[in-house]
């Protein structure tokens, strides 16, 4: 079994910044509250439009650097989609 995954103190601290920046957008905002809501819980998962808004700030060139890194991190902790024979 896979171990639990949870958001590491540099991504939850980049989360926090892109929460409080007043110029990001809301898509890298819902991506980083997913990010900061998994700090210390292993069971929570990212949901659809959470990892859908992630992907968004991954690929938008303006998105910063602790955008991207809170996003990846809520990214990382989506449930995988393979189906299973």
């Amino acid at each position: 079994m896979p171990k639990p995954k949870v958001t590491r103190p540099k991504a939850a601290s980049n989360a926090s910044k892109t929460l409080r920046s007043k110029s990001t957008g809301k898509k890298s905002k819902t991506a980083a509250g997913s990010a900061l809501s998994q700090t210390k819980a292993p069971k929570k998962v990212t949901s659809k439009k959470a990892a859908s808004s992630a992907s968004k700030a991954l690929q938008d060139r303006r998105s910063s650097k602790a955008t991207k890194s809170a996003a990846g991190s809520a990214l990382s902790q989506k449930p995988s989609t393979k189906k299973k024979k």
